[in-house]
C-alpha cells in the first residue's frame, strides 16, 4: 500500500528575527518522521511560510506543536508587515501529497483546528476545502479586517470560530487567530522563451491563463476597455483551469519566460500546461526551449508527465519510474536553464530513507549480505526477490512485445501488461525488505524484559503478535508471486515468441518464489499459539501453493509444445 504523505506550509508572522524563525520552524523535527523541507522568510512582510512533509497523524502533531511555538514566541499586538495577516500562525494549510486524497486530507484538517482551539485556545477559521460554510472557502473572507479588526470579527454572531473562544481576550491578543485548511498541491512553473520580449511572454500567458485578458474595442492591446453592466472590465477566459500566468524578463537567463501558478495540478497538469504554451508560443512565431520547476513537486505528477509523453510515442508505460521521469524530464525540458536533480525536487525521493535497504543494495552486495553471519536477510527475502526477478522477465517480454515491428497497433495492449508487471514488482520489492523487519519484530519481542509477571505477559504478547505478521508477510510474497504469473502465461502465448524462454524462467522463479515463501509460512506458523488463525493460513498457503504447481504445469507444457 503506497504510504500517505502530507504536506503542511504555515505561514507565522515573523520574517525579521532568525532566531525565533528557526525555534519555531525546527520544532516539526522534533516528531519523528516529520521532514522539514524550507524555511522561507521575508523581512519586508515580515513572514515566513514554513515548509514539511510526513504522514498525516505525525504531521497534525507537527502542526500543532508548531502553532503551539508561535504562540508563545510572536506577540502580534507588536507585529506590522506588508502582508495581510490575523494571527501568529497566520495560515496553515494542509496538502496531500501521495496515498492520500483531498477529503481526507481536509479531515485532518478539522482534527488539527479543533485541538488548536480546544487546547491552544487559539481562534480557527477553517477555508477552502476544510470550510464549514461557503462564505469561508475564501480565505480573503475568513481574514477580513486582520488582527486590527479581530476583536470586532469575534464580537459577531456571523463569524464566530469553527473551534476555539469568541470572545477577544488578553491571550488572544498576542496570538491572534489562525486559518487552517486542505488546498491542493500549488506547483510554481516557469516555461523558457527564445525571446527577450516580456510583451509578447504575457501576450502567450493570457492566452493560457484562466483570468485570461481584458477585452478591448479594436486592438487587443492599446484598445478602450469593453465594460459590463456594472462597469467592470470584460475578460475573454484563457485556455486552461486553476492556472495563473504572467510574462517577465530573466536577466539572469537572459530569456523571457512564462511564470505560471498551476494551483491545482489535477485539473491542469504540468505537462499540459506546457504542451498548451508550446502551441501558444508556436502561434505567435516563438519557440518554448524548456522549462523551470520552483520548489518540490510530488512524484505523481513528473510519472503522469513521463505517461503522458509515452502515450503520445505510441510506447509502452510498463517501464520504470526512474525511466518515466527521464523521460518527464526531457520532454519537458526541465534541464534547459540548470541540471534537474529528482532527489532534490521530488518530494517522496527528498523525503526517502537515508538507511540503505536490501533493495538499495547492488547484486554483489546482497549475495554478500545473505551470505554472512546474520540470520537476515534469509529465505523470505530471498523468495521474494526471487518472484521480482521472474515477474521483471515477464515485464520485459510485454515491453519487447509493445515495441516489435508490425506490431504497431498492438502496443497498448502489451504495455498494459507491462504496467501490471511492474505493479507486481514493485509489491515483491517491498516484501523483501518487509520480510526482514517482521523477524527483526520476533528478535526484538523476544529481547523484552521479563522479570515480572506483567513484563512476562505484555512479552509473550508481542512474540505472538510478531509471529503472526512473519506469517503474514510470506504468505503476501506467495499470493503477489503467483498471481504475477499471469503476466509470463500471457506473454508466452501472445508475446515475442523469440523471448519465448525468457517468460518460461520468469514463470519458474515466480513458482520458486511461492514454494520458497510456503515454507516461510509453515516455519512461523507452527510457533503461533492462536490455532485458529494459524490453521486459517496454512489452508490458505497451501490453495495457493496448489494453484501455483497447476499453472507452472500449463505454461511450461505450452512452452515445450511450442518450442
Amino acid at each position: 500500500m503506497q504510504k500517505q504523505l502530507i504536506e503542511c506550509v504555515p505561514n507565522i508572522s515573523e520574517g525579521r528575527d532568525i532566531g525565533k524563525i528557526n525555534e519555531i520552524a525546527n520544532i516539526v523535527e522534533t516528531v519523528d518522521g516529520v521532514k522539514l523541507l524550507d524555511i522561507d522568510a521575508g523581512a519586508a512582510t515580515n513572514r515566513t511560510v514554513i515548509t514539511f512533509v510526513g504522514e498525516p497523524n505525525q504531521v497534525i502533531e507537527a502542526a500543532f506543536l508548531l502553532i503551539q511555538k508561535a504562540s508563545q514566541l510572536i506577540d502580534m499586538s507588536k507585529h506590522t508587515g506588508e502582508h495581510p495577516r490575523f494571527g501568529a500562525t497566520d495560515v496553515c494549510p494542509l496538502v496531500p501529497i501521495s496515498g492520500i486524497t483531498l477529503e481526507e486530507t481536509a479531515k485532518y484538517a478539522k482534527t488539527l483546528g479543533k485541538r488548536v482551539g480546544e487546547e491552544l485556545e487559539i481562534p480557527v477559521y477553517l477555508y477552502e476545502n476544510a470550510a464549514q460554510e461557503e462564505k469561508r472557502i475564501n480565505l480573503a473572507n475568513c481574514r477580513a479586517g486582520e488582527y486590527e479588526g479581530l476583536k470586532k470579527k469575534l464580537s459577531d454572531a456571523d463569524w464566530k470560530p469553527d473551534f476555539g473562544p469568541a470572545k477577544f481576550n488578553d491571550k488572544i491578543s498576542k496570538t491572534g487567530a489562525t486559518a487552517i485548511s486542505a488546498r491542493d498541491f500549488l506547483v510554481a512553473y516557469n516555461v523558457n522563451l527564445n525571446t527577450t520580449s516580456t510583451r509578447r511572454a504575457n501576450a502567450i500567458a493570457f492566452d493560457i491563463r484562466e483570468g485570461g485578458r481584458v477585452k478591448r474595442e479594436g486592438n487587443p492591446i492599446t484598445g478602450k476597455k469593453v465594460l459590463d453592466a456594472n462597469g467592470e472590465p470584460v475578460r475573454i477566459p484563457g485556455k486552461l483551469k486553476a492556472v495563473k500566468g504572467i510574462g517577465w524578463f530573466i536577466e539572469e537567463y537572459g530569456i523571457a519566460q512564462i511564470s505560471y501558478n498551476l494551483t491545482n495540478i489535477s485539473i491542469t497538469s504540468m505537462h499540459v500546461a506546457f504542451d498548451e504554451t508550446c502551441k501558444s508560443a508556436e502561434r505567435r512565431g516563438l519557440r518554448v526551449t524548456g522549462s523551470e520547476l520552483i520548489g518540490l513537486i510530488p512524484l505523481k505528477a513528473m510519472l503522469d508527465a513521463g505517461d503522458f509523453y509515452l502515450k503520445k510515442q505510441q510506447r509502452s508505460l510498463g517501464i520504470s519510474e526512474a525511466e518515466k521521469i527521464k523521460i518527464a524530464v526531457k520532454s519537458l525540458g526541465l534541464d534547459d536553464l540548470k541540471p534537474f536533480n529528482p532527489d532534490e525536487k521530488i518530494i517522496e525521493h527528498v523525503l526517502k530513507s537515508k538507511t540503505k535497504q536490501l533493495i538499495d543494495l547492488t547484486l554483489t552486495e546482497f549475495a554478500e549480505e545473505t551470505a554472512g553471519e546474520s540470520m537476515a536477510p534469509g529465505g523470505g527475502s530471498i523468495a521474494a526477490y526471487v518472484g521480482v526477478l521472474g515477474v521483471s522477465l515477464g515485464t520485459m517480454v510485454a515491453n519487447l512485445s509493445a515495441h516489435k515491428a508490425g506490431w504497431d497497433n498492438r502496443w497498448e495492449e502489451f504495455s498494459q501488461w507491462a504496467e501490471k508487471g511492474q505493479a507486481y514488482k514493485n509489491k515483491l520489492l517491498a516484501l523483501v525488505d518487509e520480510d526482514t523487519n517482521a523477524f527483526n519484530k520476533i528478535i526484538d519481542g523476544f529481547r523484552m524484559p521479563k522479570s515480572n509477571d506483567k513484563e512476562k505477559e505484555e512479552r509473550a504478547i508481542a512474540i505472538e503478535e510478531a509471529t503472526k505478521y512473519a506469517t503474514e508477510v510470506p504468505f503476501q510474497v506467495m499470493e503477489t508471486a503467483y498471481q504475477s504469473m499471469e503476466v509470463m502465461q500471457t506473454m508466452t502465448k501472445i508475446g515475442l515468441q523469440n523471448s519465448l524462454s525468457d517468460a518460461g524462467v520468469g514463470a519458474l522463479c515466480a513458482r520458486t518464489a511461492v514454494y520458497g515463501a510456503y515454507f516461510n509460512v509453515r516455519i512461523n506458523a507452527k510457533d503461533i499459539k492462536d490455532r485458529t488463525f494459524a490453521d486459517d493460513i496454512l489452508s490458505r498457503a497451501k490453495a495457493v501453493f496448489d494453484n501455483t504447481v497447476a499453472l507452472e504445469n500449463e505454461i511450461i507444457e505450452h512452452i515445450n509444445e511450442t518450442i
